[in-house]
């Protein structure tokens, strides 16, 4: 997880053993990072099959930790030349990884809309990558062979990397970059726990996106309406529950003030630390 530099290092000596010409990534977010990682280093072309619904394998991109930090950089030299989406592959991934793997892809849309660069094609595609996700993964958790409702999965998480792809994120993605790197947390269940209570942040300086997001979710709050959806599947709702210690919170407020991402609501101290309290409680986000 992560893409730590240590395995990208690993990973580097056997493409020199190798003599390797190309690189293939068969996995989720992890395994697309890794081969980023050392595409960033090679310039080796990337084939990418996704079997979760990351979306990594759409944006240029790159997220690497070393020593308990995470610092993410943006270079077309890490975007894929091929990507394959079979839906066969993805028969096979778990509901609850496919949840939060969907979740996870909603964020990049979620953010998308409220981007400072945020356009009108975009806009489009983010509510229907939403749209799509909330629509597949119920049907998914439902009958984890639907192949409608995976198709419908990979076209919403495909959707959600493009966006992710061609805006700059925000608040929600700089939290959880900070989480993931200084706690060792699993991805895409921080991001999961997360966006409900950073969409509820941005809420009052987003309206146009939250009332995009609320009708793409079929919902009146935006908020609100992906919080419930995550519990109404089954995914862990509080940070306590993946991993975070209850010392963390004020460690991560202050990571997150150092290097703040841009965001359409100013970043207030007390307001993250409350933030992030009822995250890790697993409270119902508040605006």
């Amino acid at each position: 997880m992560h893409t730590p530099v240590e395995a990208t290092d690993k990973a580097l000596e056997v493409v020199g053993e190798l003599e390797a010409d190309a690189v293939v990534a068969v996995g989720g977010g992890s395994a697309t990072g890794l081969g980023k990682a050392i595409a960033l280093r090679t310039d080796l072309p990337q084939i990418v099959l996704p079997t979760t619904y990351a979306g990594s394998e759409m944006t240029p991109i790159l997220g690497e930790t070393k020593d308990g930090v995470k610092t993410t950089q943006r270079t077309p030299k890490v975007l894929p030349e091929v990507v394959i989406y079979d839906v066969d592959l993805t028969l096979g991934l778990p509901p609850a990884i496919a949840v939060t793997s969907g979740i996870n892809a909603m964020a990049h849309a979620v953010e998308a809309l409220y981007a400072r660069d945020r356009n009108p094609v975009i806009s489009l595609m983010a509510e229907e990558g939403i749209r799509s996700l909330a629509r597949a993964l119920p049907g998914i958790v439902e009958d984890p062979h639907d192949r409608e409702a995976r198709a419908d999965a990979l076209y919403g998480a495909w959707l959600c990397g493009a966006c992710l792809g061609a805006v700059g994120m925000a608040l929600h993605h700089k939290l959880c970059h900070v989480l993931g790197g200084t706690f060792d947390l699993p991805h895409a269940e921080t991001h999961t726990i997360v966006l409900p209570h950073a969409a509820a942040y941005n809420a009052p300086a987003a309206p146009d996106a939250m009332d995009r997001i609320a009708r793409a979710l079929g919902v009146a709050d935006a908020a609100k309406g992906l919080f419930e959806l995550a519990g109404r599947l089954g995914a862990k709702q509080a940070l306590r529950d993946i991993g975070m210690p209850a010392d963390g919170v004020g460690q991560a407020v202050k990571a997150t003030l150092a290097a703040p991402y841009w965001n359409p609501r100013p970043l207030e101290e007390d307001a993250l630390r409350n933030l992030l309290t009822r995250a890790w409680n697993g409270d119902p986000p508040q605006v």
